[in-house]
């Protein structure tokens, strides 16, 4: 799946309800898991906490790439990744590229798996 075919979500809530409010469709489990999967690397989990806890909201790539021992190429193998699912997106600017995160695709993610909700009306957890 490419940028250009990404859903863009004005309002996350939109997506999906937690698994425990109700059950997910295949199309939605489908392209839950996209994102998931790409979080599934370590290395994919430590940029996108790179360009997440930056201050102002984004990063140059050549800080993404001093911060591993990996080459370049791998680097930047895992930001088009992380780009594809729709996690982060980036800019040129001139010879570098700055990244930063989508929060509403990341509200999504993170939306699908808050029980906290259903924990509370239902009691403790077993």
């Amino acid at each position: 799946m490419s940028r250009q075919e990404l859903p863009v979500l004005a309002d996350p809530s939109a997506c999906c309800a937690p698994m425990v409010t109700e059950a997910l469709t295949e199309d939605a489990a489908a392209g839950l898991a996209r994102g998931f999967k790409a979080l599934g690397d370590p290395v994919r989990l430590r940029l996108l906490s790179l360009i997440a806890a930056r201050a102002g909201g984004e990063v140059c790539v050549c800080e993404l790439t001093d911060a591993f021992t990996l080459t370049g190429p791998t680097i930047s193998h895992h930001l088009k990744v992380l780009r594809e699912a729709g996690l982060i997106d980036c800019q040129r600017r001139g010879t570098w590229v700055y990244y930063w995160i989508v929060p509403a695709r990341l509200a999504v993610l993170s939306q699908l798996l808050d029980v906290s909700a259903a924990a509370a009306s239902t009691g403790p957890a077993r």
